[in-house]
């Protein structure tokens, strides 16, 4: 795709010597999201046998495919996700990333079709930054209103729901949004 998203990925090698994909979703439970450019470091998107960069249109897209901030080159974001997964869960400590990343494996994939795990809500009821079913695509709630997802942005924003609705962010980060983690979004998530 032409268009360029603001954050990359990784979930391990899903590529082939040849630099295709296979069906291979991950190899790893450790799904993070990480900034484009980190200390100036260009590195190959397909190295052989390492990792498999993925790219996302924004956070909000990450945390909907199951990711969590990197705790490297994402510091800050990652101890604000981590801390307000603690509250939401009411925990008296914070977890540490392999602990989260358990939980999230469970949430985002059934374990035996290896599809993506989704849940019904009541769209009120949703905190900002969790992302949607909506007319068969995917889509945005902010600000009581859904934006359709293309992979050059959002789409003009349109009145929410009223009826339950499709979630594909998974529980725990809904949980996280919740309590006040605010993704960073695409530019035209903007008014």
């Amino acid at each position: 795709m032409p268009a360029r998203g603001l954050f990359t990925g990784n979930r391990g090698c899903l590529h082939r010597p040849d630099r295709t994909l296979g069906t291979t979703r991950w190899r790893s439970k450790l799904w993070i999201t990480c900034t484009l450019d980190w200390r100036g470091w260009k590195r190959d998107v397909m190295p052989p046998g390492r990792w498999t960069a993925l790219f996302f249109t924004d956070e909000a897209v990450a945390l909907a495919a199951g990711h969590r901030p990197c705790a490297y080159c994402r510091r800050a974001d990652y101890l604000a996700y981590a801390h307000a997964w603690q509250a939401a869960a009411g925990l008296p400590a914070r977890l540490r990333a392999y602990e989260m990343d358990a939980v999230l494996h469970a949430q985002r994939v059934e374990s035996y079709t290896r599809r993506k795990r989704t849940h019904r809500a009541d769209p009120a009821a949703l905190p900002d930054g969790v992302m949607i079913v909506w007319r068969d695509g995917p889509a945005l709630l902010l600000g009581g209103q859904v934006l359709p997802w293309t992979f050059d942005g959002y789409g003009p924003a349109l009145p929410a729901p009223a009826d339950p609705v499709q979630v594909l962010t998974p529980p725990a980060s809904v949980g996280v949004l919740a309590q006040g983690y605010r993704p960073v979004l695409h530019p035209t998530a903007s008014p």
